[in-house]
């Protein structure tokens, strides 16, 4: 199995050693259920802080206990409002170190910005920039899951542990699916077929791979690779200059590669959030002879309609993890389901604490996973 199981990680829970403080940063009090969760697994307390918006709608933080010489970590699960939410954490991170804290760990399930990590044409990379700020402000771990892309590790100058929640999806599948055998794993475009491949191999199950028109957004045609001059404007350069132009991609018809006719689909990806794709996903399943649709995703952002276009769609149910609070979306569509990741987190936790190794967290973990 991928990584560790449940049972492993409750069976090896201790109680922590002293001078561990926990704190929510979030002032949005539906964003604390994962920090009470993470809490009530440790056997502590959350620590006192009062996180509120002034009226004039800044940030304001007020930490009342002591965090001088302990090991202070910082729980921030993203709300709607990133923004706030991202200097709610800058400023508790910043309190923390001119309070004398030992060591400052944010745990940050879902890194906001994550998709804003490569060059597009003249706008710049977000994640860079948010990483600069994390680490000016005085974090010195970092605690997060399943980023966009892990390259953006190399971002901070501080350790990062990229958690895994694979081993939650996959043991979702095996206990919640019972005729999971029957099932094909799907990638919803290419480049997700890494992550399908892991999935399939782990699961023992065949794999197919959507390819064509309903492909993602982040397409080369986007990128900065595309910023020179039009063929036209050459020659304006200077007159003997001939720089060959690429030939513009096109797309070809939609295709599906591999069997999924009388099949259970199993979409895998890291994040769901503009569901377009995973709704054209799953009407070229139906049309291929998919039976039942699955859409599997560690991040659930769900935003702007996403809970009423699933509703309405031929996707049987979406599974997501806690990193992102979204009661309110599974009250509008009774098709999503929540996988609770809090036991992988508090472990990590407890395990930095503690001064203890943290590979039996990555056990199995390839460079392609």
């Amino acid at each position: 199995m991928f990584c560790v199981s449940s049972t492993e990680i409750g069976a090896i829970m201790n109680v922590t050693k002293g001078g561990l403080v926990l704190f929510s940063a979030n002032s949005n009090s539906s964003c604390m259920e994962l920090s009470k969760r993470i809490a009530e697994r440790l056997g502590v307390e959350m620590g006192k802080v009062q996180v509120y918006q002034e009226p004039n709608r800044e940030t304001r933080v007020q930490i009342q206990e002591s965090v001088r010489g302990k090991d202070v970590f910082i729980i921030q699960t993203v709300s709607k409002d990133v923004n706030t939410t991202i200097m709610e954490l800058l400023i508790m991170v910043y309190a923390c170190k001119t309070s004398c804290a030992k060591s400052i760990i944010g745990v940050i399930p879902y890194f906001p910005y994550s998709k804003q990590c490569k060059m597009r044409k003249r706008g710049s990379i977000v994640s860079k920039l948010l990483a600069s700020m994390m680490c000016k402000a005085g974090l010195t771990h970092l605690i997060t899951m399943d980023l966009h892309q892990k390259e953006i590790q190399g971002f901070f100058n501080i350790p990062v542990d990229n958690l895994r929640a694979s081993p939650f999806l996959l043991q979702y599948i095996q206990e919640e699916i019972p005729d999971y055998r029957n099932a094909v794993i799907v990638a919803k475009s290419p480049a997700s077929a890494k992550r399908a491949q892991s999935f399939a191999e782990r699961l023992r199950l065949g794999i197919a791979v959507i390819h064509g028109e309903a492909q993602d957004a982040e397409s080369d045609m986007v990128d900065g690779r595309h910023s020179p001059p039009t063929a036209k404007n050459v020659a304006a350069i200077h007159p003997s200059l001939e720089i060959p132009m690429l030939i513009p991609k096109e797309k070809p018809p939609i295709t599906v590669v591999g069997d999924v006719g009388g099949r259970i689909a199993i979409i895998v990806d890291d994040i769901i959030d503009d569901v377009d794709s995973f709704l054209a996903a799953a009407e070229t399943l139906k049309e291929r002879g998919a039976y039942k649709i699955f859409v599997m995703a560690t991040h659930g952002l769900l935003s702007s309609d996403a809970p009423r276009l699933i509703e309405e769609s031929a996707i049987d149910e979406v599974v997501v993890t806690n990193t992102i609070p979204h009661e309110i979306q599974k009250l509008q569509c009774p098709k999503i389901k929540t996988v609770d990741i809090s036991m992988i987190l508090s472990e990590a936790i407890r395990r930095i604490h503690n001064g203890e190794s943290m590979s039996y967290l990555f056990r199995n973990i390839g460079l392609d996973d």
